[in-house]
């Protein structure tokens, strides 16, 4: 491993630890603003190591600072020489990032369920980053006991929503005069929606106003917050196995698209270029994956690969059209070669023709 790699890998798991003792502190004094910002901070680390592990570069030119957390999630996610990123992951960092800075540099008001599913989506995604990039297991880093506890874990989005809902809509009755309490409430539940929606931004006083009156009305939270609606929590294994990820529903797309672009679920990144990220012509395709090039065409017509955006792309440039696979289309033929077999699968397509 590089060296400089190295020494931010060992941050990154230090600032892990350390963010997981906090949780688990029985004093609540800073422990949630502590929590979020070392998570953050080992994230960063975790990233800019896994930047330099692919080879790619953490400084701009003559810059005398590394990049910042928002650049190292879209370099991990749409660098077609560093990818290692998927779209789900980098919505739970973005998450996490609005997390802390709202805890950070303003009033955050996050429950115990809350953070525990934030704080334990984020251990089971240091856990799949640390294994694909550095082919590690987080379990020989920390004793199997240390995990996030909580005596409130969530069961699903639903009804951890509709919980805060009603907390929020005590808070916001006339005469109670404690609206500064439940705006801080409602941010955290806001900040989530907004990343799911491709908003990276911490939503504004205004904005949580009118999220407030809505709720005072009693509009339904799905309406209230859609994107939040649109994926699900997803639980497997337990004790040290345990995992905990942010899915999107059946029949729900995610999608990587420009900032700014409408929709009810994407991630709000750009990638560097599209030639940049659909690198790879058939032929170059064909040479990655160590096969001839109707053999290599016969897997691609097997899997349907020119139907997923994320494995191939017709690019137009002037009257030319320039058809594209992304490095995720390596990943995709060498899994269904090895599965079946290139015999079985190009006697199969041999008699589609």
């Amino acid at each position: 491993m590089k060296r400089e790699a190295k020494l931010m890998l060992a941050k990154a798991k230090d600032a892990l630890i350390l963010s997981i003792e906090l949780f688990n502190r029985p004093n609540d004094q800073c422990r949630v603003s502590g929590t979020l910002i070392l998570l953050d901070h080992s994230f960063e680390m975790l990233l800019k190591a896994g930047i330099l592990q692919r080879g790619g570069k953490i400084r701009e030119k003559n810059a005398k600072e590394t990049i910042g957390f928002d650049v190292c999630v879209r370099r991990s996610l749409s660098d077609a020489s560093i990818k290692f990123l998927q779209e789900e992951q980098a919505l739970v960092l973005q998450t996490l990032n609005g997390l802390r800075d709202a805890a950070q540099h303003h009033l955050l008001d996050i429950s115990e369920s809350q953070l525990y599913l934030h704080i334990q989506s984020g251990v089971t995604l240091f856990r799949d980053l640390l294994k694909d990039v550095f082919g590690e297991e987080l379990v020989d880093h920390l004793p199997a006991r240390v995990l996030p506890i909580s005596t409130t874990p969530p069961t699903d989005l639903a009804t951890l929503f509709e919980t805060e809902i009603r907390e929020i809509k005590k808070l916001l009755k006339p005469g109670k005069r404690r609206r500064l309490e439940a705006m801080a409430k409602l941010r955290p539940l806001a900040i989530l929606d907004s990343t799911i929606q491709g908003e990276k931004n911490q939503p504004s006083e205004p904005e949580l106003r009118r999220v407030g009156n809505e709720i005072i009305k009693g509009r339904n939270w799905t309406d209230i917050f859609s994107g939040v609606s649109s994926i699900e929590l997803t639980a497997s294994g337990s004790g040290p196995s345990l995992s905990l990820r942010l899915t999107k529903k059946e029949g729900i797309p995610i999608k990587l698209v420009s900032e700014g672009t409408p929709g009810a679920s994407v991630v709000a990144v750009k990638r560097v270029d599209e030639l940049g990220f659909y690198s790879m012509g058939a032929k170059q395709l064909a040479e990655k994956v160590g096969l001839t090039m109707p053999k290599t065409v016969a897997v691609v017509d097997y899997l349907r690969l020119r139907d997923d955006d994320e494995c191939y792309k017709e690019i137009k440039i002037g009257k030319s059209v320039h058809k594209r696979y992304s490095p995720k289309a390596i990943e995709r033929v060498k899994q269904a070669v090895a599965e079946k077999g290139i015999e079985a699968i190009w006697d199969e397509q041999k008699k589609c023709s």
